[in-house]
């Protein structure tokens, strides 16, 4: 364990918050200390919901710890009952109660709630948050489900019994939760287009589901797993229990999508999606064959995200945009497999860290033109002078759009195109002025077709004649000396597209290191740009 500023993932138990505060009915008794309620701002602040998570925290406090604080846990269980009449009670501890052993699950177990119980058991030290939520959705699943599981042996319906039924087909939707990314607009997405291809939703879960309707898990003829973060283990069980086939593609992506509809199509014995569907459905392939996407063509694109949405962006970059992936990776150890066959494709080895300031020193040292990741890689790149949009979990406030803005789907593919080609084009743009500067339209007293509007100066004056030249002190030779910056080469290096300067500075002054050169003046760097081009 380690501190930290920033962290990809909280505690398991946040993660249990997540399936709770995601569904109705349900209740979470926390076995906690007082500090560990801060919990509760990652929804009513980042998701912006209008109510606290349905969590009832035992908050004792350091004198209760030469009491009974078994008995402190039995009045919260009980008084949560009574208050909340939930259709299942969840029960676990945090990491700090966890090190006391009150047990918390096996005395709910004998206090005869008359409600389900499920006890979580989500070790603190060793898993986290995604981890907890996927356990946690399992666990419920699984008590609520136990007298349902056909005995074995017994044959299991197939995924075509909806035609013996003279009914349409019917899916679950498994893995949307609140603090996830886009996940309300996802499903408003998908049941649009599952419906356009006569499929219809059966059960949405855990976002928006109660108690009751995840005993009807088993009357789908097909799960989609949409994030396997949280609904792949839940996936398994339902598979290997009812025979629950799984569709485990992801429709993120024109590619996605289309093999998505084309998977469920064949599984559930419906017609093929048309082939030219994506072309009515969405502008991303249009502009993909359109001039003006040369301009993205090769550009230099770094991933880091959780499992789910860094796997299709590296998918959507290299096979739908054109561009050049120069890094993958993501926090999500469980999904570490998959991630690092996704970079082999690529020929990348893949890197799988939960430590910020390691993706932000990869970041750095595969100098990409555009950044994809999650609110700590947008501070990093920032700090880097590069573009970045966030594509996945943890989030800022400002990454839960009020607006409709899936991920997934026709729609879905829209909106990423917005996301990550304007960044780019804002970056040409700034470089075109850039370029420009010394064009008299942009020198101070031009006046525009709205008189007395004048452009500010874009460049700095020039130093009077024989004026000694500053000098910006940077690094340290190999000799010891002081490796400086001029002005003409700082002036020289600010021309350059803000999206590769950084990477332009680092070459230039290790070409100055290895040369011995103390100052680098216009000249150096015009000698390292020609350096590194052969």
């Amino acid at each position: 364990m380690e501190l930290t500023l920033w962290t990809y993932e909280g505690p398991p138990h946040v993660g249990a918050m997540r399936i709770a505060a995601s569904m109705e009915g349900v209740h979470y008794v926390l076995h906690a200390p007082q500090g560990d309620t801060y919990a509760d701002l990652l929804f009513t602040m980042i998701e912006r919901r209008d109510r606290r998570p349905p969590v009832t925290y035992t908050t004792f406090q350091a004198r209760d710890l030469g009491g009974d604080t078994a008995e402190l846990v039995k009045r919260s269980i009980q008084q949560a009952v009574d208050r909340f009449q939930p259709e299942a009670l969840l029960v676990g501890e945090s990491c700090t109660a966890e090190l006391i052993q009150d047990q918390p699950g096996s005395l709910a177990h004998g206090m005869n709630l008359g409600v389900p119980v499920v006890s979580l058991d989500l070790p603190a030290y060793s898993k986290k948050e995604n981890w907890g939520a996927a356990e946690t959705l399992y666990q419920l699943c699984r008590g609520l489900l136990k007298d349902l599981v056909p005995a074995p042996g017994t044959a299991k319906p197939g995924p075509e019994r909806w035609k013996q039924e003279n009914r349409r087909p019917r899916v679950n939707l498994l893995g949307p939760s609140l603090l996830g990314f886009r996940c309300r607009d996802d499903v408003r997405e998908l049941r649009g287009l599952l419906a356009d291809h006569g499929i219809d939703v059966n059960v949405v879960a855990p976002l928006g589901a109660r108690p009751a309707d995840l005993i009807r898990l088993p009357a789908a003829d097909a799960n989609l797993c949409l994030y396997p973060e949280v609904a792949g283990p839940l996936c398994s069980w339902l598979e290997r229990n009812f025979g629950t086939p799984v569709v485990r593609t992801v429709p993120i992506g024109i590619g996605a999508t289309a093999q998505f509809l084309r998977e469920i199509s064949a599984l559930l014995g419906l017609e093929p999606p048309e082939l030219r569907e994506a072309d009515r459905s969405s502008r991303l392939p249009w502009y993909s064959k359109s001039v003006d996407s040369t301009y993205l063509t090769g550009k230099r694109v770094f991933i880091f995200a959780d499992a789910t949405h860094a796997i299709a962006a590296a998918r959507i970059a290299s096979r739908e945009l054109g561009f050049t992936v120069v890094g993958l990776g993501s926090y999500s150890r469980e999904q570490a497999r998959e991630v690092r066959a996704a970079a082999k494709e690529l020929g990348l080895e893949a890197l799988i860290s939960d430590d910020y300031l390691a993706v932000e020193q990869a970041m750095a040292d595969a100098a990409p033109e555009l950044v994809l990741g999650t609110q700590m890689e947008r501070h990093s790149a920032k700090r880097l002078g590069i573009p970045c949009a966030v594509i996945s979990a943890p989030l800022h406030v400002q990454d839960v759009p009020a607006r409709y803005a899936p991920q997934m789907g026709w729609e879905g593919a829209n909106v990423i195109f917005d996301s990550w080609v304007h960044p780019l084009m804002m970056g040409l743009e700034e470089h075109l002025i850039g370029m420009f500067r010394h064009d008299f339209e942009f020198v101070d007293g031009h006046f525009s077709h709205l008189e007395g509007a004048s452009a500010p100066a874009l460049q700095p004056p020039a130093a009077p004649a024989g004026e000694a030249q500053e000098v910006t002190p940077l690094s340290a030779t190999p000799e010891g000396g002081a490796l400086r910056w001029t002005a003409s080469g700082e002036a020289e290096l600010s021309r350059i597209p803000f999206f590769v300067r950084g990477k332009v500075r680092r070459n230039t002054e290790a070409y100055a290191n290895e040369r011995g050169v103390a100052e680098i003046t216009e000249e150096t760097l015009y000698e390292a740009k020609a350096h590194f081009s052969r």
